[in-house]
């Protein structure tokens, strides 16, 4: 028997929703602030261009979180969705100037430039952000894939990249700490370059959240290339 699908969201509950990215974007960047700071500092202390470059892609990530502030800033639905695309973009070259930044310094440690120190507080932070962004990506992605929005979508995943590069550092800093192996910092932020490029391309191609009901009716059907995937997202 084949199971109907839900209904679209009504106007309530999508009024519901816009309230809950606005709140999710909210506690995005009151943490990515925090983590910034704190990034920042011991990454200086210990130059570590794996911490500058963690606490770099938290500067993003308010950067992107703001721009889709902005978008849900509007009480217009029309209004939201004509700023979609620029806030793609916008999320987008953030994530191309993390990795440009990141890729050169990390080039640069990796061929003799500097060496870093060991970092607690360092693997403490990235500790905790291991904890705390996935939580707020799964949120953030589920509420914007309800809502058919790809730039809130977008910015889930980029509060999700927060996590991976969290363990990424993480495991560098470990290495570096108790086994002296210089080379896992610079490493660790190449593969955070690496992600952000990924991540860069696929926000500045748009491919979020599309309809959601079309991403409930592929539950049914394999996606064709460039259709929604059973998440309401493109494959």
């Amino acid at each position: 028997m084949e199971v109907p699908l839900p209904a679209a969201a009504t106007p309530s509950r999508r009024d519901v929703l816009v309230r809950r990215v606005r709140l999710l974007v909210a506690a995005t960047i009151t943490y990515n602030v925090a983590e910034a700071a704190v990034a920042l500092t011991a990454g200086a202390a210990a130059s570590s261009t794996a911490l500058i470059g963690f606490g770099l892609d938290s500067v993003v990530e308010v950067c992107s979180a703001a721009a889709v502030a902005w978008q849900f800033s509007a009480r217009e639905e029309a209004v939201r969705h004509a700023r979609e695309r620029r806030t793609l973009r916008l999320v987008a070259l953030s994530f191309f100037a993390l990795a440009a930044y990141v890729a050169v310094d990390a080039t640069r440690e990796l061929l003799g430039a500097g060496e870093a120190a060991p970092s607690p507080v360092g693997m403490a932070l990235a500790a905790l952000s291991l904890l705390v962004m996935p939580a707020l990506s799964m949120a953030q992605r589920r509420a914007g894939t309800e809502l058919g929005s790809a730039s809130a979508v977008a910015d889930s995943r980029q509060t999700l990249l927060c996590a991976w590069l969290s363990a990424a550092l993480l495991v560098g800093l470990l290495l570096n700490a108790t086994l002296g192996w210089s080379w896992a910092d610079p490493l660790a932020a190449l593969v955070i370059a690496a992600v952000a490029v990924r991540e860069g391309l696929s926000a500045w191609r748009g491919d979020g959240c599309c309809n959601p009901a079309a991403g409930l009716a592929a539950l049914r059907e394999p996606a064709a290339p460039g259709g929604c995937c059973g998440d309401g997202c493109r494959c």
